[in-house]
């Protein structure tokens, strides 16, 4: 296309150009030589054009085909990249439910802890409160009989007195 407009523009010039080089006289041989060789040049000028025309398509596919395949694999390392972002999101998750599971099974364990220790210290508190209950039963009985042996003696009842225990 371009090269058929590059011939006419030239021929166009050559033809006004020459009419009026030319002022009256007819067309002779040497204008036929001349515009042969014009046509010849022209010729292997289009068939340049059209052999960088076919260079300059070859080399725009070829350009095309590379960014093609590179666009392709940006792509697939794009997919690559986001399939390991969700298989890393996927192992924190995976690990988020284990630290719950171990805080819940920790919390479960000491709340087990309190309540088994609470019911020891209770039972043992119990036990002891018993024993004193006892002994403290017995050493009122004692202090009883004291009482009654002060009543006759009077050595007993001054210790008592001493001691607040009459």
């Amino acid at each position: 296309m371009r090269a058929k407009l590059v011939f006419g523009t030239i021929l166009g010039v050559l033809l006004v150009g020459h009419v009026g080089v030319s002022s009256g006289q007819g067309f002779d041989q040497q204008d036929r030589d001349r515009l042969i060789r014009l046509e010849t040049t022209l010729q292997v000028f289009m068939e340049q054009m059209d052999k960088r025309l076919q260079q300059l398509d070859k080399r725009i596919d070829d350009l095309r085909q590379e960014m093609n395949s590179r666009l392709e694999e940006m792509r697939e390392d794009t997919n690559k990249r986001f399939e390991q972002v969700d298989k890393r999101i996927d192992q924190l998750i995976t690990f988020l439910w284990i630290l719950a599971g171990i805080f819940t099974a920790l919390v479960v364990a000491v709340i087990a802890f309190a309540y088994w220790d609470r019911r020891t210290i209770i039972r043992r508190a119990k036990e002891e409160a018993l024993k004193e209950m006892e002994e403290a039963g017995r050493w009122k009985t004692i202090l009883e009989a004291l009482r009654q042996v002060a009543i006759k003696d009077s050595n007993v009842a001054e210790a008592l007195r001493r001691f607040n225990l009459l």
